[in-house]
């Protein structure tokens, strides 16, 4: 039974025998000794495997190339060398898969944007290493947050014929010949697409079983080439019933900092790494979020400051325009110094099912917003009566017979419910130090780009 890496290198038994599977990171030779560094992913550490000349097949093995695949067997000993405590003394190698002097990752440093042109191979690197563990160990993080809070996952549909956000950015689901456009002879009988939100779906569930949260892919067929979008990415979209937007953004203050902690806690070597190739200060700046208390603020006083603050913005500064990410930098950064919410946006600029306040200009909406990055959740309380959202659709223009499921969640039992949505890739960003969503992501779907 092979051992893992990362097992060996926290329970090391001098003179154990252990036996081992992974890659070629570095070969280095000598007269009478090998030096193989082998890694097996499941740590950013290697392992130094010594391979002396009396060992048969020294000559072959002296040939093998960065990227071979190899089981080894040896003992465990203690290594000379300050930067390892323990090493294998090997006694058989076993060369599994060869690899040739044509294997693209023989250079230690390579531009991400070339790592990019080669996904099947980057996360043999270091630093997609260690992006996809962390990444790995956050998604069982979110899961085990919500099962402690005993909430329902549910998996909402990935095609649907709903469009949440409005914006008609969705990839379209059909059968048809191109140029058909009669959908009642489409597969579905009418227009599909695949979903920018779970949310919706959500929300009926949240009415049978109070708590819910969707964790899945959603696509958006937006044209953007920025380091922020993708056209395929992961959303974490809880809903509560009987909740209201305090609710909600309690759920969300403690759901970033737990995660915050899974990474730190869990990820502490990655994070190690990231703190010293990626972002200097990384940890400093994810242990204070930890354990900061989040403010709130409203979208007016949150206006007011900017429009005082005496700085030139890019975009302008109006009680009505949704704030940019230089502004929401700007009051995380400079205003409060930590993580904040803006709370209560002025309607015209939220989505439909936001559930409008009293003074008939706002809706209950919150935005949470982090230093270095801006928005990083997005959410809001549901309109949970009738009359509101009918009448709110009837001012957008939305059908309401498409929705009609929609609209029977008010009918019957509706309660004030609540939620919001983080993007997965955007917290991994955050956490990681990583500036390009295209690099947390294994395969990354952007406009022109679906090689994988």
């Amino acid at each position: 039974m092979k051992t893992r890496i990362a097992q060996l290198l926290q329970h090391c038994t001098l003179g154990a025998q252990v036996s081992l599977a992974g890659w070629v990171r570095s070969l280095r030779v000598s007269k009478e000794i090998l030096f193989i560094v082998l890694n097996d992913g499941s740590t950013l550490a290697g392992i130094q495997i010594v391979v002396e000349r009396s060992l048969p097949d020294f000559e072959q093995l002296a040939r093998i190339g960065t990227g071979a695949a190899l089981k080894v067997t040896g003992r465990l000993v203690a290594s000379p060398s300050p930067g390892q405590p323990v090493e294998v003394a090997a006694e058989t190698i076993l060369v599994v898969g060869a690899a040739d002097e044509s294997y693209p990752l023989q250079k230690k440093r390579h531009s991400f944007e070339y790592l990019r042109s080669i996904a099947h191979l980057r996360p043999r690197s270091n630093t997609f290493g260690a992006v996809f563990r962390l990444r790995s160990k956050l998604a069982q993080g979110i899961h085990r947050f919500f099962a402690e809070r005993n909430f329902l996952y549910v998996h909402t549909p990935i095609i649907t014929a709903s469009d949440c956000e409005g914006g008609g950015e969705m990839f379209r689901v059909t059968t048809l010949d191109a140029g058909e456009r009669d959908f009642s002879n489409d597969f579905f009988g009418e227009k599909t697409g695949l979903t920018v939100s779970g949310q919706l779906e959500g929300e009926l569930f949240a009415q049978a079983f109070s708590h819910i949260y969707t964790f899945g892919p959603t696509f958006r067929a937006e044209n953007s080439n920025t380091s922020r979008h993708a056209s395929e990415f992961w959303m974490i979209e809880p809903e509560m019933a009987f909740a209201d937007l305090a609710d909600d953004s309690e759920l969300a203050e403690e759901f970033v900092k737990y995660l915050c902690r899974v990474a730190l806690d869990e990820c502490g070597q990655d994070m190690a790494f990231f703190d010293q190739q990626i972002e200097h200060g990384l940890l400093e700046r994810v242990e204070k979020v930890a354990q900061a208390d989040f403010v709130r603020m409203e979208y007016n006083e949150a206006i007011v400051r900017l429009q005082q603050s005496g700085v030139t913005f890019n975009y302008p500064v109006e009680w009505g325009l949704d704030l940019q990410t230089e502004h929401e930098r700007y009051l995380s950064e400079q205003v409060v110094g930590g993580p904040l919410f803006i709370i209560n946006y002025p309607r015209d600029i939220k989505a439909f099912y936001m559930r409008q306040n009293d003074d008939g200009k706002t809706v209950a909406a919150m935005d949470l917003l982090v230093p270095g990055v801006g928005e990083i959740i997005g959410g809001s309380q549901r309109e949970e009566r009738l009359d509101r959202l009918e009448q709110r659709m009837e001012q957008l223009g939305i059908h309401k017979e498409p929705l009609w499921w929609y609209l029977d969640s008010r009918r019957w039992g509706s309660t004030p419910h609540a939620g919001f949505g983080l993007g997965f890739e955007r917290l991994i960003m955050y956490l990681s130090g990583m500036e390009n969503i295209r690099d947390v992501i294994p395969f990354p779907r952007t406009p022109r780009h679906c090689e994988f």
